[in-house]
């Protein structure tokens, strides 16, 4: 199967998730599981895929509820649920989980989130720490503080007078406008997210990327923030779990790294020994679509086949 096919997947929440796995060539010692960003979807991560295929990685991603190709009762683009969006999301993330990890039972899984995708994939490890081996999470930010307080009140009032299953039409203006405008000379409005223009261009005519999310996903989105950033939810993790922390130098969402620097801190603080973190410079919110991408790949590859996790000789060193 290539990474470009699209399986359907029935989720517990009844989101019939349209899900992308590629093998690895030749043998394979561990599973990556890819949790995408915001107003984006797993396609987007082919290139990725198909190296990790090749230093022995199967891969597995799916489109969130709100996004892609997946279908879900009350979930159009830009909206995870009509309630409870976050445990949904969280929940279908287990339902490829489990049918990773039921399909390759001897594997290592390592879990892969960019951006939100890293906010959920913090979050699913909060709630679920035994179901994978190791995490990465790039490029999100877990810093809201009294701005994200202040964000909550104003989606709050949107709520009330515009309702939630619309676009929020202030957050695009504290976020994603704001962060384009950061970027000196910019071409686009969009290349907060790489230097690489062919990649920018690549996302602007993309139909199923670049929409705004309802003023419901804004909500679910700052749950997650909030939620990952609770140092008391860290309590039952392993210490010595694997976490990559990656962030870009001239990342705007994550204050040019400045949010990823903080959360490799505050691990270390409450004891987690295993925390390899790296902020690129020069880099923006994107590295796997930068024009340093393949030096990041290779980076996480190295990362992936290091950790306690993986024996590339074939044996499976797994936490309990």
């Amino acid at each position: 199967m290539a990474f470009e096919d699209v399986e359907t997947i029935a989720s517990a929440t009844g989101a019939k998730l349209a899900m992308r796995f590629s093998a690895a060539e030749g043998h394979a010692h561990a599973i990556v599981q890819i949790s995408h960003g915001v107003s984006e979807h797993s396609l987007r991560y082919a290139r990725f895929a198909r190296f990790l295929n090749g230093q022995g990685f199967h891969v597995y991603a799916h489109d969130h509820r709100g996004h892609g190709l997946t279908k879900a009762t009350g979930a159009p683009a830009g909206r995870f649920a009509q309630s409870d969006g976050v445990m949904h999301v969280l929940d279908d993330v287990d339902a490829i989980n489990s049918l990773a990890r039921q399909r390759h039972p001897h594997l290592p899984m390592i879990l892969f989130g960019h951006s939100l995708g890293g906010l959920i994939a913090m979050n699913y490890v909060l709630k679920h720490p035994g179901r994978v081996d190791a995490a990465a999470i790039w490029n999100a930010n877990f810093s809201a503080g009294l701005l994200g307080q202040v964000a909550q009140g104003v989606l709050r009032a949107e709520r009330m007078f515009l309702g939630s299953d619309v676009p929020s039409m202030l957050l695009p203006k504290f976020t994603f406008q704001q962060w384009g405008r950061s970027i000196a000379n910019a071409r686009t409005a969009s290349d907060w997210l790489s230097r690489d223009p062919d990649e920018v261009d690549a996302y602007l005519a993309d139909p199923l990327s670049g929409w705004n999310p309802t003023v419901s996903m804004w909500r679910d989105i700052f749950d997650l923030i909030f939620t990952g950033a609770d140092n008391s939810l860290l309590a039952n993790v392993p210490r010595d779990l694997p976490f990559n922390l990656v962030g870009g130098a001239e990342d705007p969402a994550t204050e040019k790294g400045k949010a990823v620097r903080h959360l490799d801190r505050r691990m270390k603080q409450l004891g987690f020994s295993n925390v390899t973190t790296k902020i690129y410079e020069g880099t923006r919110h994107e590295g796997l679509n930068e024009i340093n991408r393949e030096v990041i790949m290779r980076d996480f590859a190295d990362w992936a086949t290091r950790t306690e996790t993986i024996d590339t000789s074939g044996e499976c060193l797994k936490h309990d």
